[in-house]
């Protein structure tokens, strides 16, 4: 897996694929959790604006992925 995505699509899918793995019962939440602030810090701006996930994401992720990606960044 890598860390920087500049294209917006792969990172998009990135992020969609480790949390439709989480949620199909393929890795744990701790897993999913450890990936996505990996990510998030490896991507800055890329994955969220002004404390909202980028609009160039949202279309590709949907609002229940967005709503658990968004629970994790803010603990």
């Amino acid at each position: 897996m890598r860390a920087v995505y500049r294209n917006p699509k792969e990172l998009a899918t990135c992020l969609k694929d480790i949390v439709d793995n989480y949620l199909e019962f393929l890795i744990s939440y701790e897993e999913m959790e450890a990936r996505i602030k990996k990510i998030v810090e490896a991507n800055g701006e890329r994955v969220y604006k002004d404390g909202n996930i980028s609009l160039k994401l949202y279309p590709y992720l949907g609002d229940e992925r967005v709503e658990i990606i968004d629970k994790i960044v803010k603990e």
